[in-house]
């Protein structure tokens, strides 16, 4: 058996390809070394994972938001070693993963608009090129956690329309310090954050949000996807936010000049057919 999974700072989709070809689908919390301990991670693995697919595993390929450095890499492989012993064990950046869904193996500029955000041009074969994505308090334009981070700051500041307010305080009904303590104090604050993207796209023609979005796509593109060749390649985007706010996100590249091709919501699927072919 070979499992590939693609893990984003919410969940992991696992795809179980086995020997006669059929393909499982499996879910699971996120998994992210950067923020995680070897024992967190394979707690979640033995809970979530061995159950539904047992633990004779050749192959392992793993891309994921976190896997940037050889020790991240190292922590993966040995969390996967103590669990499948047998398996050969591949992690990579969850960018890799987006290219390779998103172009195969034609080259091209590749992006990510989740609970985080990251670009770059891929050659078909490697990332030759990266705009640093710099987490969601340095960067991460256009990305959930970036975009609720900006309603929360605007509501605590007295920003926010009385009618848009009024919706917030019935929804949430949040308070200073649940929130401080959430984003200062408690794990990933990431996706606390980007779970207000909900509440956006449900109200996304109220002027306000509609402005919030339109700049923070806009953002998204001047500050990462307009240092690539956007003029020669189109731009291929992966993940929640690009896939719900789809028609936003292509108004304002049209505007930009900037040419969009494919948007999903997942790269899964498409990283599945990629190592079956392979």
């Amino acid at each position: 058996m070979r499992l590939i999974a693609d893990s984003g700072s919410t969940k992991v989709d696992w795809r179980a390809v086995h020997n006669d070809g059929s393909i499982q689908k499996i879910t699971t919390a996120g998994i992210n070394p950067f923020f995680q301990t070897e024992e967190q991670i394979v707690s979640e693995l033995q809970e979530n994972l061995v159950p539904d697919i047992g633990v004779s595993v050749k192959e392992i390929h793993f891309y994921g938001a976190g896997v940037s450095t050889p020790d991240q890499i190292k922590t993966l492989q040995n969390c996967f070693k103590q669990i499948f012993p047998n398996a050969i064990t591949n992690a990579y950046t969850d960018l890799l993963a987006a290219a390779r869904a998103l172009c195969g193996d034609k080259p091209g500029i590749a992006g990510i608009l989740g609970t985080g955000a990251n670009s770059c041009f891929y050659d078909g074969k490697e990332i030759v090129d990266n705009v640093p994505a710099c987490g969601f308090i340095l960067g991460d334009e256009g990305s959930g956690a970036v975009l609720g981070r900006k309603l929360i700051s605007d509501y605590f500041k007295r920003q926010l329309p009385a009618d848009l307010n009024a919706l917030l305080v019935e929804k949430y009904n949040l308070t200073y310090g649940g929130v401080v303590a959430k984003v200062y104090k408690e794990p990933f604050p990431n996706r606390y954050l980007a779970t207000f993207s909900l509440f956006l796209n449900e109200n996304k023609k109220h002027p306000y949000i509609a402005n919030l979005l339109r700049s923070s796509f806009k953002e998204f593109f001047t500050r990462n996807i307009m240092h690539y060749n956007y003029k020669e390649y189109s731009v291929n985007i992966v993940g929640s936010v690009a896939f719900y706010y789809k028609d936003i996100i292509t108004e304002v590249a049209n505007e930009l000049g900037v040419e969009i091709g494919t948007i999903i919501k997942s790269p899964i699927d498409g990283l599945a057919e990629y190592h079956k072919s392979i």
